[in-house]
């Protein structure tokens, strides 16, 4: 009787086939979920670097790329994919790592076409990385613990914060920088996300960012901050041309990017396992490690793909299983139809062009609420770990060392290039030290964890 009760919560399960229309309308429900999270790091991306005009066809690539991505996952052809719906989607962890490639190609006088070279390069030999770890999951999962993870989304976050608020003031080097109708319109957008989000109805808590930037580049229209460009220039179709800006690689933007995959791996895991939860799948045994090992194995492919067809690294987006939970439609058969929505959305440019017109405050104020999620991620993902002394002061070094040297660069200017580029990133300094302490630091035994735990409170209570 148990066994049986939470599948009445599912109006439709893993393998069933809903009417298309049925089928439609909640495959529409995850596009919205998840389609400002795949353009987003592409316009941070290309107005960060100047590549305005790259910009449009950027983003129709990584929408059809996710839109493969998901049908990948759905699908589980030859075993790559997870076998649900996994909607796949452009990466927020990976942002500094590449930001970080692009800026070494900025520094030695290369353009638009020499940064993506080069950003496409590195992260294509690290889908690589994704791809061989799916098979060592388990025993990756005992390096990479819950501790180590949650260190290094909490540092992304943190240290992405300053993307955000720089674009709520106008972006960078913006001649308006700081200006008030920049700071208001960045504040109207922070005001809806989180009125709608405190809303009861679920719909517009599903969309609550969607509608946020729909307001603020209303208001931002009226305020004269959106000026409309002309896009009638731009082709009819965007078509998908393997390694278009050409092909580079150099180990100083590698190890950074390769550093997220590992991470990247371990959590994907994660959202896999909760995904199984929510489906009615089982979590143990091997055919949940089966699925584990397609989604991270189909995580990497599809990354791989990103990077030959002019697109950022993907990853499988955690907001989906809230839909899946919303909307008690479990089908991977609805994969096909999200999967084919993205593809069709990708294929016009129009789309691209006419999202790049978002002025830099509006986005800036959906995307400090996107930059923060990630970061109070990260802190969830640490409550699930032991907090002894011992996990303390991995994750005071670990802060202590990213956020430090990412707020001092120049500290590390008297050492070698590569160097510079590895340590200069808070999420590679960071993670580093958190996986290398977590290997080098012995475990507390219970009775001391609980005794250091004991001592904190008594101390806490006589403070007080």
């Amino acid at each position: 009787m148990s066994t049986d009760a939470p599948q009445s919560d599912l109006i439709y399960g893993l393998d069933a086939r809903p009417a298309p229309l049925a089928a439609f309308f909640a495959a529409l429900q995850h596009v919205l979920a998840c389609f400002v999270g795949i353009i987003t790091p592409t316009l941070i991306i290309g107005g960060v670097l100047g590549l305005g005009d790259q910009i449009p066809y950027l983003i129709s690539m990584g929408l059809m790329v996710s839109g493969v991505g998901t049908l990948i996952q759905a699908r589980r052809p030859l075993g790559i994919g997870a076998g649900m719906i996994c909607v796949q989607g452009t990466s927020f962890a990976f942002l500094s790592a590449v930001l970080a490639a692009g800026f070494i190609v900025k520094q030695r006088g290369g353009g638009p076409d020499e940064i993506l070279a080069m950003i496409f390069g590195v992260c294509f030999f690290g889908a690589f990385i994704e791809m061989v770890l799916s098979q060592f999951i388990g025993r990756l999962q005992r390096v990479v613990t819950p501790l180590v993870t949650g260190i290094v989304i909490t540092i992304i976050g943190i240290s992405l914060i300053k993307v955000g608020i720089t674009d709520v003031g106008g972006g960078f080097n913006a001649p308006d920088f700081g200006a008030p109708v920049n700071l208001a319109l960045g504040g109207l957008v922070l005001a809806v996300i989180i009125a709608l989000n405190r809303l009861s109805n679920p719909w517009l808590r599903l969309c609550a960012i969607v509608i946020g930037l729909l307001v603020g580049s209303i208001a931002a229209y009226f305020t004269g901050v959106l000026v409309p460009k002309p896009i009638s220039s731009l082709p009819w179709v965007s078509l998908p041309v393997p390694f278009m800006y050409g092909f580079d690689f150099d180990w100083m933007a590698f190890f950074p990017v390769a550093l997220i995959y590992l991470i990247t791996a371990i959590e994907t895991s994660g959202d896999l396992t909760a995904n199984c939860m929510i489906s009615r799948q089982p979590i143990k045994g091997p055919e949940y490690l089966k699925r584990i090992k397609g989604g991270v194995l189909g995580d990497g492919v599809c990354s791989l793909i990103a990077a030959a067809f002019n697109t950022f690294p993907n990853t499988t987006f955690s907001q989906n299983n809230g839909v899946i939970q919303l909307t008690g439609v479990a089908s991977r058969y609805v994969g096909y139809y999200i999967g084919a929505i993205l593809i069709l959305l990708g294929l016009f440019p129009m789309v691209g062009a006419v999202l790049q017109q978002i002025p830099k405050p509006v986005l800036g104020g959906a995307t400090l609420v996107m930059f923060g999620t990630v970061a109070a991620a990260g802190v969830r993902i640490l409550a699930q770990a032991p907090l002894d002394r011992r996990s303390l002061l991995i994750m005071a070094t670990s802060f202590g060392i990213g956020l430090g040297l990412s707020s001092q660069p120049e500290l590390l200017s008297q050492l070698p290039k590569l160097v510079q580029n590895i340590f200069g990133s808070a999420i590679t300094s960071g993670g580093l030290t958190a996986i290398i302490l977590n290997l080098v630091l012995p475990m507390e035994g219970q009775s001391t964890a609980t005794d250091s735990v004991e001592i904190a409170e008594v101390d806490t209570a006589g403070n007080n």
